[in-house]
């Protein structure tokens, strides 16, 4: 009985070696952080969705005419439609015989946040009102993440300094670096509760100018380091 305990206890030990990773076999003495980098981006560039269709005018103007009154507004913006604005959906219910509902539904790119308040006033004086957030970003974003990245790192090297010390062992390089996928939210706050909040309260019925406020991205970098102990 003795002998197959012993024998057993072999091979866990050697299920257990096998299991290790080789970088950790090759520097038994090593200390892992993880650490993350955050900071909060202001949306240089917005994606905004507008539908129209014949229900909102009852039928009287038609989605073709529609179309041709936001073009014009959206140009007399300054905003290059044949550019920034596309179709995104296309859809015709059928109501009664022979009488259908067509929807279009746009995708329009701003790369200006101030004119986001400007297209709302300006479609909502032709009667388009259904227009809504469809994403907000940076364009400079892979920078970002990639100077996040540095800092993330950077912090994790002086976590495991100080943890080294506390051992009088010293940090020396790292054999191993695994980060997650950039995280990106929004950030909300008592001054800035994001563009939609503000525009549903004014309602568009004041000739005073929208205010655009956009909420703030929170970006965030995640890594887990290995560095060897000397």
């Amino acid at each position: 009985m003795k002998r197959v305990i012993l024998l057993l206890a072999a091979v866990l030990l050697a299920v257990g070696v096998q299991a290790q990773d080789p970088s950790e076999q090759a520097f038994p003495s090593f200390v892992e952080v993880s650490c993350r980098a955050d900071r909060d981006v202001a949306p240089n560039q917005v994606f905004l969705s507008i539908t129209i269709n014949e229900r909102e005018s009852k039928g009287r103007i038609t989605v073709e005419e529609q179309e041709r009154d936001m073009v014009a507004a959206l140009k007399a913006l300054g905003i290059k439609t044949n550019l920034y604005l596309r179709v995104s959906d296309m859809s015709s219910s059928l109501l009664k015989r022979n009488q259908a509902v067509t929807t279009k539904t746009y995708q329009l790119k701003l790369n200006e946040v101030a004119l986001v308040g400007e297209v709302y006033t300006a479609l909502n004086e032709i009667g388009i009102t259904t227009i809504n957030i469809e994403k907000v970003t940076n364009t400079n974003m892979d920078a970002i993440q990639n100077e996040l990245l540095v800092e993330a790192i950077q912090n994790a090297r002086a976590n495991a300094k100080l943890m080294a010390e506390a051992l009088d062992q010293t940090v020396g390089k790292a054999f191993y670096i695994y980060t997650h996928d950039a995280m990106v939210s929004t950030v909300r706050n008592e001054m800035n509760d994001g563009v939609v909040a503000t525009f549903a309260m004014k309602r568009f019925d004041t000739p005073e100018p929208v205010v655009t406020e956009l909420r703030m991205m929170k970006v965030s970098v995640n890594v887990r380091v290995k560095f060897v102990l000397e």
